[in-house]
């Protein structure tokens, strides 16, 4: 038997109500909660809020460890010791290994046992650990989809959306996870962009732990510098690559209280992969500048490149070593700093050509494999435009910041 229209839906009446119930709908505490996180009037003071106390207990949390513990084991107790025990000082291998044997701090010394192990485990590693635990909170919780939400209109302004907040974030750990990230993004103008962005001013955790390390009472300019070029780039680049950038399109989960297991075991796998990756790409830096020290390649190239790091960047020539190691891991670049004399404003224009230089060795890979994968002609053509990018941004920023201090006459 054939029903018409009006059959059909009278049909669907009778068997929706035989077998839905509705019930009374009652707006609790977490509805309220979600709602005014997402509400521009409110939910941007609650974001701001939350940035703040992210900062406030990554900073407390990195130095309490840090200072309070590492400091004082590996600057007190292993360093005097592997530079008594250690044989052949003055030798090469002396040298590889432990550093310069008058060194009084795990910083100076710079060798792969006494540095290389100081930057990743008792610096780095309480960097990592705090990042990674906020962030999994976030996360699980389901305010990273509302931070999104907020942000959206901002990130419309270069071409990108709300979404893109989550590379934005997880880079803040490492750049590798959030350039995979990227992949959420519609468009391969999104993608290049948000990759490219990511590699050249956001820092990844392992640098912020070293910036505070270092310059702990500026690393707040350096961040709003670097936001500065974020969007300034991302604007131009919105404006001359052709493409499209769709409006944003998410489910905004429910507030959840996140569980001890499931933050347990995410930070075990993001911490393993920072204790079997990271650190012997700290320990390969370490090894690889010293052996160019040795062999006097440091002191040859910095002779090469003086005029440009002195006249255009306002930087000591000793910078081209950090800058050499910042290809396999910056936050190790950024501890060589320490060891240079300057300036504290050539200090903090050393650390941000460092966090604009090229991406680590890692990230560059990743950069490669993305362009391939996102459906570009040509991989290498995806990489080169990064790179192009990159050094129109190193010299205009870097230059930039120069003129900025010479304005202000510390320079």
């Amino acid at each position: 038997m054939e029903l018409t229209v009006d059959e059909r839906w009278d049909l669907i009446d009778k068997i929706s109500k035989q077998t839905i119930t509705f019930g009374r709908y009652s707006h609790t505490l977490k509805d309220a909660i979600a709602e005014i996180t997402v509400k521009p009037l409110t939910g941007i003071p609650i974001a701001i809020a939350v940035m703040y106390g992210f900062w406030s207990f990554f900073g407390a949390f990195a130095g309490f460890f840090t200072d309070g513990f590492f400091v004082k084991i590996f600057d007190e107790h292993w360093l005097p010791w592997l530079q008594k025990v250690f044989p052949g000082e003055g030798g090469f291998l002396y040298y590889i290994l432990v550093g310069d044997p008058t060194a009084d701090n795990c910083f100076e010394a710079f060798g792969m046992l006494t540095s290389g192990l100081f930057v990743a485990i008792g610096v780095v590693l309480p960097a990592i650990i705090a990042f990674y635990l906020f962030l999994i909170i976030m996360e699980d919780s389901g305010y990273l989809p509302r931070l999104a939400v907020l942000i959206d209109t901002i990130l419309h302004k270069i071409g990108l959306h709300g979404f893109a907040i989550v590379p934005i974030v997880l880079s803040l750990g490492c750049n590798v996870p959030a350039v995979t990230a990227t992949r959420t993004l519609e468009t391969k103008k999104q993608r290049f962009m948000m990759a490219t962005l990511l590699a050249i001013f956001i820092p990844c955790g392992a640098q912020l732990g070293m910036m505070i390390e270092i310059i702990p009472g500026y690393v707040g300019f350096v961040m709003l510098y670097l936001l500065i070029g974020f969007f300034v780039t991302g604007f131009v680049l919105n404006k001359i690559i052709p493409g499209r950038s769709p409006e944003i399109l998410m489910d905004v989960p429910p507030y959840r209280m996140p569980t001890v297991r499931n933050i347990g075991r995410k930070m075990w796998m993001r911490v393993k992969g920072f204790l079997f990756v990271a650190i012997p790409f700290v320990m390969l830096g370490v090894l690889l500048v010293n052996v160019l020290y040795w062999w006097g390649v440091i002191d040859w190239l910095a002779d090469i490149l003086e005029p440009v790091l002195s006249a255009w960047f306002g930087v000591p020539k000793e910078t081209v070593g950090p800058l050499l190691a910042a290809f396999l891991r910056k936050d190790l670049a950024i501890a060589q700093l320490s060891a240079i004399e300057m300036t504290t404003y050539q200090l903090i224009t050393s650390v941000v050509l460092i966090n604009l230089y090229f991406p680590c060795v890692a990230t560059f890979a990743m950069i490669l494999k993305e362009g391939k994968e996102g459906g570009c002609k040509s991989a290498p053509i995806f990489l080169l435009g990064s790179l192009a990018t990159l050094v129109a941004t190193v010299f205009l920023f870097g230059g930039l910041l120069h003129l900025i201090w010479i304005i202000l006459g510390v320079a």
